[in-house]
């Protein structure tokens, strides 16, 4: 069994964060989803932080000395650290420093698995090298020159201007790449846009249970590809970021009613701004949704400060004004419908746009698809048209692309009712019989 590397955490409380215990306990979390191991955890509450440590000078002797107590790898700071505090940090505890950011990187560079993901990790670790080049080369001297001349520079100068350069030279290749990915990404966003199936994404807080919920869906709503559905399925597990990767899945929910269900990265307190910013094509996924269903761990004590953390990601990334419906999913786990010798039913509508399920057990998510189909499918109309014979192709389309009612054959043509998109009834006004205007609900 490969033995895996001891972590020291390392927190300063000056008293910003609604729950600095949780944001400790999180970022234990982290490291064992990086394969660490939790030796300790060293805590201090300043007014401030330190500029030159980020913890107070005591404090950083303690840490030194409990580092070295605890034989651990690497000392682990739930916050992102400046240069000059890593550096500093680095030379007074004598062990490797990471931070919050680091740590997080670290994560999404093990668990990117496509092209498109990898790229982006890679772009946003480097643009966090970038900044943190200066002390990372403390073993290079620094020989003196001329005053003025290139020859005052020294080894360690030198190198830090040849790493610069490196970095600048993979960036600029690194944004060629995206370019490209998104080139696609957008080619296949606008072949979905053109086909009027409405785009619902799953957003929320990291391990919340959406990849679950993608599962579940596909079981319930195979569409006929019964066979294709463990192909379907994407990675579920206990852990954050499990999975990095957009997932989209068509969902056939009967009636020729579709969506596109799109699982996306999950979010989390101080969620690197890099990272946001290098997985702007995954989350343009969000952007351009029809409707978003933030999962929520309703298990979780700290589920409100999440749901906080979402809707701030979501203000960031420009999403926060698409409409949303509220899953409180691990219903089961808070004592909801599952107590007792008979189980009772979840409470499963707690409003307008939420919501409780559980995606393990698959409880709630009739009711969940039906909430979707009222919220995406609200702009139909029920429109009854009447095509001479030879717009048979006309007929065809609208049997594919929309809710059949009804079907009749006449002397003058075949009289189809249908639920369809009020775009489509404008297609075909001209055989329009009659039209039912507002909401079309099954």
């Amino acid at each position: 069994m490969e033995e895996k590397e001891k972590a020291l955490l390392v927190g300063l409380d000056i008293g910003e964060e609604e729950d600095f215990g949780r944001s400790m306990e999180e970022l234990g979390e982290l490291a064992k989803a990086c394969n660490m191991a939790v030796a300790g955890v060293a805590t201090q509450k300043m007014e401030s932080i330190n500029k030159a440590f980020y913890i107070g000078t005591g404090k950083v002797q303690e840490v030194k000395e409990y580092a070295r107590a605890l034989e651990a790898d690497v000392v682990i700071f739930d916050n992102s650290l400046s240069p000059s505090q890593m550096r500093n940090l680095h030379k007074e505890i004598d062990k490797p420093i990471l931070d919050r950011t680091a740590l997080i990187l670290d994560i999404f560079s093990m668990r990117a698995k496509t092209r498109e993901a990898r790229l982006q990790v890679e772009t946003a670790r480097l643009q966090y090298l970038m900044s943190r080049l200066v002390g990372m080369h403390d073993a290079l001297t620094r020989q003196g020159g001329t005053s003025g001349s290139m020859s005052s520079r020294g080894a360690g100068e030198k190198k830090l201007e040849l790493d610069r350069r490196k970095i600048e030279r993979r960036l600029t290749e690194l944004g060629r790449e995206l370019e490209e990915v998104e080139k696609e990404r957008e080619t296949q966003g606008k072949q979905r846009q053109e086909s009027r199936i409405p785009k619902v994404a799953l957003v929320g807080y990291t391990n919340a249970g959406k990849s679950t919920l993608l599962n579940r869906m596909v079981e319930c709503y195979p569409g006929g590809e019964e066979k294709k559905i463990p192909e379907k399925k994407v990675l579920e597990k206990d852990m954050l970021f499990a999975t990095l990767d957009t997932t989209v899945r068509r969902i056939n929910m009967g009636n020729n009613r579709e969506i596109l269900l799109s699982d996306t990265v999950g979010f989390i307190h101080k969620l690197p701004h890099g990272l946001v910013k290098a997985f702007r094509s995954t989350l343009a996924e969000v952007k351009n949704a029809d409707l978003l269903l933030c999962v929520v761990d309703c298990s979780d004590e700290y589920h409100k400060q999440q749901i906080k953390v979402t809707e701030e990601t979501l203000l960031e990334i420009g999403a926060a004004d698409i409409p949303m419906i509220y899953v409180y999913n691990k219903a089961d786990l808070c004592g909801i419908g599952m107590e007792g010798p008979e189980k009772e039913e979840l409470p499963w509508f707690a409003g307008t746009d939420k919501i409780y399920i559980s995606a393990k057990h698959g409880q709630g998510i009739a009711e969940l698809a039906k909430m979707i189909e009222e919220r995406v499918y609200s702009d139909c109309v029920r429109a009854k048209f009447l095509f001479p014979y030879d717009k048979g192709q006309a007929v065809s389309w609208l049997m594919e692309h929309a809710a059949i009612r009804g079907q009749e054959y006449l002397e003058q043509g075949v009289a189809v009712t249908a639920d369809c998109h009020r775009a489509d009834v404008g297609k075909y006004m001209e055989y329009v019989v009659e039209t039912m205007e507002g909401n079309v609900r099954q």
